[in-house]
């Protein structure tokens, strides 16, 4: 389904220790979507600071080229530069490392229908 341009998608993401998965409607272009998910799950983090404080605090997705855009091991499209920013800002704030995980294995996809 298109909205001016954009289909409509899920931002998510999903804490497995936690117990924890959020899903909410986003309309946008994958890419973005992928940045909106990842900077939604660290706002989180932010913001429950007591939950995560003092953690190694290891990230998972499966989107390649997000990852590696903020990893700094590939360029980032001019139009996602500032959700990039905002990603590598938080990183200032409390680290985290962020790695790949096959789709069929990322447990945030797998729990979107639950």
């Amino acid at each position: 389904m298109q909205d001016n341009g954009h289909q409509k998608m899920l931002v998510c993401f999903t804490i497995p220790s936690a117990g924890i998965t959020f899903k909410a409607p986003f309309s946008g272009e994958a890419m973005h979507t992928e940045f909106a998910s990842l900077l939604t799950l660290l706002e989180f983090i932010e913001l429950n600071d007591k939950l995560f404080k003092g953690k190694n605090l290891k990230i998972y997705g499966d989107n390649l080229e997000v990852i590696n855009q903020i990893n700094l091991k590939s360029v980032c499209r001019f139009e996602f530069s500032d959700l990039l920013k905002k990603a590598l800002d938080y990183r200032e704030r409390f680290k985290y490392s962020l790695g790949w995980v096959p789709k069929e294995k990322n447990p945030a996809i797998n729990s979107l229908f639950d």
